[in-house]
């Protein structure tokens, strides 16, 4: 009996499933397809199967290398600032630091949830209206952003720490700054490193495209050339972004081994 009523769930699952697939499928226009030409498409692959490898570097600043260190800089800035601004937050978001005064928690995860709503681009929007176009815009983008997604994720794990160390200090005396030196900080400092290495490589990829509305980085030159049709130019920017993001995942991946 059980068997049936589990089959007949798991089949009314698939069957809801389906109809949003086949609802999502109907609702594109294919219209564009009449616009299709495989001797265009052609044109593209074989643009981007001959990178121009004079560009990796050309010494006038505006070179691939040049750029990605830029936009790796970016990153690297806007994931520090995040990173020590968010442990205020986190601080005041933590329900278990505030079982007196549950409200100030309340009020701090919705700092977070707000500066976490908005996708970096809409936030470079802004900056670069505000501060003006380049590198500065893009820093302050990721950080405003990731300042909302590391707060959310430090409150999680310090809501999720084992207290076992916290209460042990209390019941000697120990006073609140005390615990949170000696044993809520050594607790959670691997994991907030951890969670702050992610999010430099998550930093990287969306400084990659911040450039897009004027905030620094390698992608305007990627617009540009896709707007050019130079695709030989898009290939190589392509390559060399793929080429940072693997070095970075894997360097980052060995410091975490490191901090377990």
């Amino acid at each position: 009996m059980m068997t049936d009523k589990r089959t007949r769930k798991q089949w009314m699952i698939a069957a809801v499933v389906l109809a949003v697939l086949v609802y999502s499928a109907a609702g594109i226009d294919y219209s564009g397809l009449a616009y299709f030409s495989p001797s265009m498409a052609g044109d593209v692959f074989r643009g981007l199967a001959r990178p121009a490898w004079a560009y990796v570097y050309d010494g006038s600043g505006e070179d691939l290398l040049s750029l990605l260190l830029l936009t790796l800089g970016i990153a690297f800035l806007g994931t520090a600032i995040a990173t020590v601004l968010a442990l205020p937050i986190t601080l005041l978001s933590s329900a278990n630091l505030w079982r007196s005064c549950p409200w100030v928690s309340k009020a701090g995860k919705s700092v977070c949830n707000v500066l976490r709503a908005f996708p970096e681009l809409v936030y470079a929007i802004i900056f670069v209206k505000m501060v003006g176009p380049g590198p500065f815009a893009g820093v302050l983008a990721i950080g405003v952003h990731q300042i909302g997604m590391l707060g959310k994720l430090y409150t999680e794990e310090m809501e999720a720490m084992e207290e076992s160390p916290v209460e042990a200090m209390t019941a000697v005396g120990a006073g609140f700054w005390q615990t949170m030196f000696f044993a809520r900080i050594p607790q959670l400092m691997p994991i907030y490193s951890s969670l702050s290495l992610n999010h430099f490589e998550i930093a990287v990829r969306s400084a990659s495209t911040l450039g897009l509305v004027g905030a620094g980085g390698i992608g305007a030159p990627l617009v540009f050339a896709i707007q050019a049709r130079n695709w030989d130019k898009v290939s190589v920017i392509l390559i060399g972004v793929v080429v940072a993001v693997f070095a970075i995942d894997s360097l980052a991946g060995f410091i975490r081994k490191k901090l377990k």
